[in-house]
């Protein structure tokens, strides 16, 4: 992926293991708290990594990482596999992404940043052939309760297709199709409570489990998300494509 401008950011992938620390540390600081920690696993090692950084300063204000499958059949590879039964998935025949990690500086709200991110992403998707992303939507933190609003919308309106079911696997996890059936949805508060990341990807067609893993050591409630690349209605992939440029 070139490099990407667009007002005072610019988008590239990491060019070395100091770019990927210092995405390390912003996760660390978004995710976990830490001011002075890294947040890291094994799978930073096979991913990509993009960064957003301000001009001219250079401050890195967004990250994520984007780790490519050449099909459902290496799903098993994907950091969500960890959390969700993804056996469905496995069938699925064209390549595939999974974004995770992505975080903004706690202290930036400029929507301009999250547009510049997927612009990044759409780069990404069309280079690569990508024909489904996926990864993991987080909430902050592991209680429900201030979210039942935007989960029971989530179990109304937006639940995955059968033939991709993702089905439980965690050990903790808050199975909100069932549990707010009957539960009438505020949608102010829902999209007000719902994740930036998971609204744009609902806004593409996106898709998500029927629970939510308590992910204790992160902090967060997340569910999975996907959404298949021709299934992005063709509005929303000219304005992505002209956000790539």
């Amino acid at each position: 992926m070139d490099e990407l401008r667009q007002g005072r950011y610019l988008a590239r992938l990491a060019r070395d293991d100091r770019d990927t620390e210092r995405a390390q540390a912003l996760r660390a600081r978004a995710f976990l708290g830490e001011e002075a920690g890294r947040d890291a696993d094994d799978h930073d090692a096979a991913c990509l990594h993009v960064l957003v950084e301000e001009e001219p300063s250079g401050e890195l204000v967004c990250c994520f990482r984007v780790l490519m499958l050449e099909g459902g059949s290496e799903i098993a590879r994907s950091y969500s596999a960890q959390f969700y039964e993804l056996s469905a998935l496995a069938g699925f025949e064209g390549r595939m992404a999974e974004m995770g990690r992505f975080c903004v500086a706690p202290d930036r709200h400029d929507p301009d940043i999250l547009r510049v991110a997927w612009a990044a992403m759409t780069r990404l998707v069309d280079a690569h052939g990508v024909q489904m992303l996926f990864g993991c939507s987080s909430f902050k933190g592991v209680e429900a309760t201030p979210y039942l609003d935007a989960f029971a919308m989530l179990g109304k309106r937006h639940l995955a297709p059968r033939r991709w079911w993702p089905r439980v696997k965690a050990p903790a996890v808050f199975r909100f199709a069932q549990r707010l059936r009957r539960h009438k949805p505020d949608m102010k508060l829902a999209m007000r409570h719902m994740p930036p990341l998971l609204r744009s990807y609902l806004m593409m067609g996106g898709w998500v489990s029927d629970h939510a893993v308590i992910d204790r050591r992160m902090g967060t409630l997340h569910v999975f998300t996907g959404v298949e690349i021709s299934a992005i209605p063709a509005a929303r992939q000219r304005l992505l494509r002209a956000l790539a440029g």
